[in-house]
């Protein structure tokens, strides 16, 4: 059985993940709560969203403990620039973790970092229309074996990895404002638990790791950044928003 590992904060990877499922077959695990190598499967499939050029903390964090026999599959979504994160994911998984990765894959889906712009509705449709098609694409791609790798290349290492230990400075600038009716939705679904009531107040800590899942998914957009009340909110609407972290 092949082994799905996604990271997903709106539900981007989730929904790549699930089509990966369908119609290549597995068995989905979320990674900030999968705490195996992949040993117990055929082969790794890991759907991960690309974070400052780089990957998301949970997935940096998982691959030095997976099996270094097994082979891996990566397929990376962003909604903004790319920027050779693909090699650079590359690189750390194969030179520095040792791992076997024998396929990646890179796919425009819709982007979700927006605490300093906002996606123009009609923008945000458009490629909400063109990922299926992509993933499909993609997906085809791996059902018939046409594996690619990156190309050696430079990457924004330097800069991801100054980005990547800066993360947790965000959560300082999040606060729940008036609106928070207390329901501990955002307690629930961080996956580092950064959150916590205390004195009847929502508290956001210093692990943040910047993936939005809380700002995003907040029922009542209470959850602002920097005192700011944005209106805009993004979670794919092609998965059940309930599902995202959990495994299927």
């Amino acid at each position: 059985m092949k082994g799905i590992l996604y990271f997903s904060s709106t539900g981007n990877s989730l929904y790549i993940a699930k089509k990966v499922k369908e119609k290549i077959g597995g068995e989905i695990k979320y990674i900030p709560n999968y705490n195996g190598t992949g040993r117990e499967y055929e082969e790794l499939i890991i759907v991960t969203p690309i974070y400052s050029y780089g990957m998301p903390t949970p997935v940096y964090d998982l691959l030095p403990r997976l099996d270094k026999k097994k082979p891996i599959i990566v397929i990376q979504n962003y909604g903004g620039m790319a920027a050779r994160a693909d090699y650079l994911f590359f690189d750390y998984a194969k030179n520095t973790c040792k791992l076997n990765v024998v396929c990646m894959y890179k796919v425009k889906m819709v982007e979700n970092f927006t605490l300093y712009f906002t996606v123009p509705k009609y923008y945000q449709n458009m490629q909400l229309k063109k990922c299926v098609g992509r993933v499909d694409k993609i997906i085809d791609k791996l059902s018939k074996y046409e594996y690619v790798l990156p190309k050696k290349t430079k990457t924004r290492k330097e800069k991801y990895l100054k980005n990547k230990s800066n993360w947790h400075l965000i959560g300082r600038d999040f606060c729940a404002n008036s609106n928070c009716v207390k329901c501990g939705k955002c307690i629930n679904i961080c996956p580092v638990r950064n959150i916590s009531m205390k004195d009847d107040k929502i508290t956001f800590g210093d692990k943040c790791i910047a993936c939005l899942g809380c700002y995003h998914r907040c029922p009542k957009k209470a959850i602002v950044f920097k005192n700011k009340n944005k209106k805009f909110r993004y979670v794919n609407p092609y998965i059940d928003e309930q599902e995202i972290g959990k495994d299927l």
